[in-house]
């Protein structure tokens, strides 16, 4: 048994700051939490005296990425310890619980990760992964250039897409990462396009397939009827969703389905440049976020 007094605590659940308080923990379960004078603290518990600080309940970073991009020059051994080193500063922050989305071109390494801190190797978060993700692939396979097995697997059916599923699962994968829309650009007056990916029927194959197994799907889309297909389809949780609007929120809430719009990647300078490049300064595509619009477009960048 374990007990924690607590300076302050912060209660999620009311938004407020409470003080002097006491959490008690039985092996990685909280079984009580109550004011000093209300809650007992067990004979033989160890006492974390953190009356000087602030506590908080543990945090969940929903959509990461351990591993770096796998460059032709990578290699496995670094991967892995660039990726040991993430999750310990990921648990340092205060997040006792991750999900990863995807591996980054380093294949299964995630599910070895994930396995050895569930073995108390090293400390990390409670680690949920989603190994090597699932893309599309408009052109038959070439035999002088294979796919790359690190990488996201490519299917080209709707057999294939069940046959990945079932593989990346018996690999131990938690959630199956899928990519229904791709890229974006504007049109000449400014409104936002996105790329269709998976056809719909190999879509809702991966999905149903992902399900039928008892995992999820998180998908990552950007806008227009590749999301629109995802939310159709019962992706479990829509990843980034630049382009989303009023009507897809509701839809998304009719059918139970989970929104993550990691907000990191509004502020992360290589999309601002990319949209400088590309529309002359006019437009970028996360000014609809950040003016709070759930109109499906982005204004000029004038507006601002």
């Amino acid at each position: 048994m374990t007990a924690v007094r607590a300076g302050r605590l912060f209660d999620s659940k009311t938004g407020q700051m409470l003080t002097r308080q006491v959490v008690v923990l039985s092996g990685d379960r909280i079984t009580e939490v109550g004011p000093e004078g209300q809650v007992k603290i067990p004979a033989g518990a160890q006492v974390i005296d953190l009356r000087q600080a602030t506590v908080l309940p543990g945090l969940i970073d929903a959509h990461t990425h351990m591993f770096n991009n796998r460059g032709p020059k990578g290699t496995t051994e670094k991967s892995m310890l660039i990726a040991v080193q993430n999750v310990q500063a990921d648990l340092r922050a205060g997040f006792t619980a991750a999900r990863d989305m995807s591996s980054h071109g380093n294949g299964y390494g995630d599910v070895a990760i994930r396995d050895a801190i569930n073995e108390g190797r090293f400390d990390g978060p409670r680690y949920q992964v989603s190994t090597l993700g699932i893309v599309w692939g408009a052109t038959p396979p070439n035999a002088a250039v294979p796919d790359n097995p690190l990488a996201s697997t490519v299917v080209r059916s709707v057999d294939d897409a069940r046959a990945a599923v079932r593989e990346q699962i018996g690999h131990g994968a938690d959630w199956i990462k899928l990519f229904p829309a791709g890229a974006y650009s504007f049109t000449p007056t400014g409104k936002d396009q996105y790329q269709v990916t998976y056809p719909m029927p190999v879509l809702q194959a991966l999905i149903d397939e992902t399900h039928r197994l008892g995992k999820k799907a998180g998908c990552h889309v950007y806008g227009g009827e590749g999301q629109r297909n995802a939310i159709i389809a019962g992706c479990d949780t829509i990843e980034h969703g630049f382009g989303l609007d009023q009507e897809q929120v509701n839809m998304m809430v009719a059918k139970g389905l989970y929104y993550d719009p990691t907000l990191v990647r509004y502020i992360e300078p290589y999309m601002d440049d990319n949209d400088e490049k590309n529309t002359g300064g006019k437009y970028r595509n996360d000014s609809h976020f950040r003016e709070g619009r759930l109109d499906g477009g982005p204004p000029p960048r004038e507006s601002r």
